[in-house]
């Protein structure tokens, strides 16, 4: 199965064999100022930003001294991405397209401080009900996904590596919903209608999640509004698990989202800043390319993410904070801007 899988989800993603090798690190990290190493000293340990990824050009003099490839950067940039003492996390996207061996996971945790903390997604066959129409599914395109909810997959291939390569270093190990119909995850309604396909889906995912081995902190990300429902925050609270409250257009406000998904409750505090109000992914690349300069700052939408962080740190639990760069148009500025308003409010009260 697992060779089939891996040449199914390939697509544009194959690993890179000279990811897990010693040339992950050798990029030297820009320059930092006083003032930005002054600010990261005051963010609570329990607070960890950072951004999607960490291989974009155009972020030279940000995080990289001098300017490398994406290319270079995916091999080689984390280190020094990770000595920016304002990031203290990173999220791993690669991972959702197709599940990372431990020694490549290792090889990633090898270069960060103790500190640090990765946002993993798992692979994304655990969450699709069916197979997009897109041409990477091959053959399988449009047909019924028989890994949905599937517990040994998980265990085998995302949980199992994610615990031995990362360990303490992973932070949160995330499922994420893409956008699908409800019905989907209820093909044989008790009553016709599909009315209870919400229901449904809280009570597969549940399920899933209490049978998964013990030990990551697990996350759930759901797109499809229609999903957020009582059922989907009972299920997550009796699992343990913590809800991923994304920002992008289509999703409910961030405040709707933490009351839908009693986040106030949960055991840390996950956030994906993702995407503009009022762009979709290719606008606000084309915006925001090379992702250098805050071109459409939002400082409330920033002031939204501080109130939470600061009721997670008066429970006393951890805040993971993801930040793209196509939130405001560079993520590495954005993280700075989010510490600088998390700071002035800390030091409001």
């Amino acid at each position: 199965m697992a060779s089939d899988q891996m040449s199914l989800f390939g697509g544009g993603h194959e690993r890179d064999p000279d990811a897990s090798s010693s040339a992950i690190s050798g990029v030297p990290p820009a320059e930092v100022s006083d003032a930005e190493r002054a600010l990261a000293a005051r963010l609570p340990p329990r607070v960890h930003l950072g951004t999607s990824s960490w291989s974009f050009p155009g972020w030279r003099g940000l995080v990289y001294r001098d300017a490398h490839t994406e290319r270079v950067l995916a091999r080689r940039g984390l280190a020094a991405y990770a000595a920016h003492p304002l990031f203290g996390g990173v999220g791993l996207d690669r991972t959702f397209y197709a599940p990372l061996p431990a020694n490549e996971l290792a090889a990633y945790a090898a270069v960060v401080p103790e500190t640090f903390r990765f946002v993993v997604k798992a692979h994304e066959a655990l969450t699709l009900a069916r197979y997009p129409q897109h041409a990477r599914y091959g053959a399988q395109r449009g047909l019924q996904n028989p890994l949905l909810f599937d517990r040994a997959w998980a265990s085998d291939q995302v949980i199992g590596p994610y615990c031995e390569g990362l360990a303490a270093k992973g932070g949160v190990l995330l499922f994420q919903f893409a956008p699908q119909p409800a019905e989907l995850f209820d093909p044989a309604p008790r009553d016709n209608t599909h009315k209870s396909a919400p229901r449904r889906f809280a009570e597969r995912l549940y399920r899933f999640l209490r049978d998964l081995p013990a030990g990551p902190r697990y996350a759930v990300e759901v797109r499809t509004p229609e999903l957020l429902t009582p059922d989907y925050a009972a299920c997550l609270r009796a699992a343990g698990a913590i809800p991923c409250l994304a920002i992008m257009p289509g999703l409910p406000s961030l405040q709707a989202q933490a009351e839908r998904t009693d986040a106030g409750n949960a055991n840390a505090l996950m956030i994906r800043w993702l995407l503009a109000p009022h762009h979709d992914y290719e606008s606000a690349r084309a915006a925001y390319r090379p992702f250098n300069a805050l071109v459409d700052p939002d400082p409330t939408t920033r002031g939204s993410i501080v109130q939470l962080i600061e009721a997670a740190l008066r429970r006393n639990v951890p805040a993971f904070v993801v930040i793209n760069n196509k939130a405001e148009g560079s993520s590495p500025l954005s993280v700075h801007a989010l510490a600088a308003q998390l700071d002035a409010a800390r030091s409001a009260t």
